[in-house]
């Protein structure tokens, strides 16, 4: 079995054979056990399940199909990605602890550690994570993970995955990698000495904006055992429900994700050529200042494009207004999720990172007139055409000089 290949592993990891479950009547599709808890034969004795708080088949089917993907031991999944970092740093921070953090993650992240830990005592440093440099200087004996996202959200900063596995082992601190925009198709973390993977399987993985979830996946038996417990007590396990339709997804994650790349890197290219935009970054565009560190460790460049607009906030809201007019064939929607089958785009500034400080945002190249676009399976010559009408669509007073 270990040596089937991605696409075989993704199509058939969930498959009833291999289901955790009570009964396996010969489904082909994994069944969905929607229940709340199962009769236990005797005192001190159940067959495996207990309650679905703890455990449930379809969840443990799901985390069995990303196991085999990542290709690490271990996996959880979580009611939501949130649900899932929370549940990491609850596991390995306490009052007094730090952690280093990529200076470039989704604003949910950085409310979570400053809203929330920190008022219990959790320290947060954040630091370009593609500067091993930087990085080590932030390191201090109270220093309990490293936690990068790559590429960062929105701009799709890298970190330098190779150097921070080495940073982690030599210092003896766990790596943890948001993975959320490429998934295992396109990087494996594990290869550069991460211990623990994140997920938000809403994203990619589920891929038809259908299902919220999450998902840890860890190296280290007693740290994912540690999570579970955090996990169980909290009540953060994913639904049956989505957890069922997370598998139906990831069953053509690796098609997906080539033609997400594919229709990307054309975009991004037509992009560059608008003079109505400042500039473009995209992870295999040769003008992307870390091309070279991501042709290293990444498969492709993902479904991602970032572009600001000249003209700023003013040109962003005309332009979203346009592209979302049912009289403009209102084909890319705004909306605050990514890697679906269907183009979005976000206006991080008011959205998704709507509530860093507006110095903060500056400072990490959240300008008002930059957009996020998650670039769908739709034809790119049809996106094309909806980009440029939104395009011509930004006021004459709006400042666009090449």
């Amino acid at each position: 079995m270990t040596n089937q290949a991605f696409a075989t592993r993704a199509l058939h990891g969930g498959r009833p054979a291999s289901t955790p479950a009570p009964t396996n009547p010969g489904a082909v599709v994994t069944p969905i056990f929607q229940t709340t808890t199962y009769a236990q034969p005797r005192l001190g004795k159940d067959r495996r399940f207990t309650y679905s708080r703890a455990s449930n088949p379809t969840v443990s089917a799901l985390e069995a199909t990303l196991a085999r993907l990542e290709g690490l031991p271990h996996a959880l999944a979580f009611s939501s990605g949130m649900g899932a970092i929370t549940t990491l740093l609850l596991t390995v921070l306490g009052a007094g602890d730090r952690v280093v953090v990529s200076r470039v993650v989704y604003g949910g992240t950085t409310r979570l550690l400053h809203e929330v830990l920190a008022r219990f005592g959790v320290e947060a440093v954040f630091v370009d994570t593609a500067d091993p440099v930087a990085v080590e200087a932030a390191l201090s004996p109270n220093t309990r993970l490293i936690l990068a996202e790559s590429p960062g959200n929105p701009t799709l900063e890298l970190a330098d995955l190779a150097a921070l596995g080495e940073l982690a082992q030599r210092w003896g601190i766990p790596l943890a990698v948001d993975n959320t925009f490429l998934t295992a198709a396109l990087q494996r973390p594990a290869e550069f000495g991460a211990s623990v993977v994140i997920y938000s399987t809403t994203k990619f993985i589920e891929g038809h904006n259908a299902a919220v979830g999450g998902a840890l996946l860890f190296a280290d038996g007693d740290l994912a055992r540690r999570a579970e417990r955090v996990r169980k007590t909290a009540g953060t396990i994913q639904t049956p429900w989505n957890a069922w339709l997370t598998l139906q997804g990831v069953k053509t994650l690796h098609l997906r994700l080539q033609q997400h790349s594919a229709n990307a890197l054309e975009l991004a290219r037509w992009l560059e050529g608008r003079p109505e935009v400042e500039r473009v970054a995209y992870p295999f565009l040769e003008s992307f200042p870390q091309v070279a560190l991501a042709r290293r460790q990444q498969g492709a460049g993902g479904g991602l494009v970032s572009f600001a607009l000249r003209g700023g906030l003013a040109a962003a809201r005309a332009f979203i207004a346009r592209l979302g007019d049912p009289g403009h064939g209102g084909l890319i929607q705004a909306a605050e999720n990514l890697g679906a089958v269907e183009t979005l785009i976000t206006h991080p500034a008011t959205m998704t990172h709507g509530d860093l400080a507006p110095a903060r945002r500056r400072a990490l190249g959240i300008t008002e007139g930059l957009l996020r676009l998650s670039v769908g399976l739709e034809d790119p010559t049809d996106l094309k055409r909806a980009l440029a009408d939104a395009l011509e669509a930004i006021p004459a007073a709006v400042e666009v000089t090449p």
